[in-house]
């Protein structure tokens, strides 16, 4: 498997509706072939109204808040905010969960994965500069470009990303070392296979 660099420009995101019907989601990437056709996804859920959200068996999610005055997450008789700039919390995919925008519409991003096959992480980092990614053997990262512009790769070859664009990186089978250069804020998103158990 080689390595490979994938610029996703943000008006290529592909919207759709969520899994329940209560709102929508803008689609920015997907990867493997689970169950649902894939092992792990990275969308923006739009959420202008109180909505019960979808719910995913066997998968983990995570949100962070994009925009807007915050989000509640009503689960299990409790409640999980979400506040400005970018509040983010982690639940399994089979909680009944709703989500109630706070001040009107909000958008948040959505990392979705199977916990059975991937591990996966999210960071939101300051981007002044320059900083290395360091990609295994095997995994998978992805930068979304929350403000600012950045370079992921060389300059010849690198992908340029501006505000609400994401990349995508494939180590392929040797481990891969990426400068990340620019200014504003990103995410990072490090998915990794797991090991296969005895059959």
């Amino acid at each position: 498997m080689e390595a490979r660099l994938t610029l996703l420009p943000a008006n290529g995101y592909r919207r759709e509706r969520w899994r329940n019907g209560a709102g929508w989601t803008r689609e920015i990437a997907r990867g493997g072939s689970g169950a649902a056709g894939w092992d792990w996804r990275l969308s923006i859920a739009e959420i202008d109204a109180p909505a019960e959200f979808s719910r995913f068996p066997g998968i983990e999610r995570e949100q962070l808040l994009l925009c807007g005055e915050g989000l509640a997450l009503e689960t299990g008789g409790r409640t999980v905010r979400l506040d400005p700039p970018h509040g983010r919390h982690r639940y399994p995919g089979e909680d009944a969960v709703r989500g109630v925008p706070l001040g009107g519409q909000v958008r948040a991003f959505n990392l979705m994965w199977r916990r059975a096959s991937i591990a996966a992480e999210l960071w939101h980092r300051p981007l002044v500069g320059s900083l290395v990614v360091f990609a295994d053997a095997g995994s998978t990262w992805a930068v979304h470009l929350l403000a600012g512009q950045a370079r992921l790769g060389g300059a010849a070859d690198g992908a340029l990303l501006e505000a609400g664009d994401s990349a995508l990186l494939h180590a392929g089978a040797q481990r891969l070392r990426q400068p990340l250069d620019g200014h504003g804020e990103a995410l990072l998103v490090r998915l990794v296979p797991k090991a296969a158990g005895p059959q």
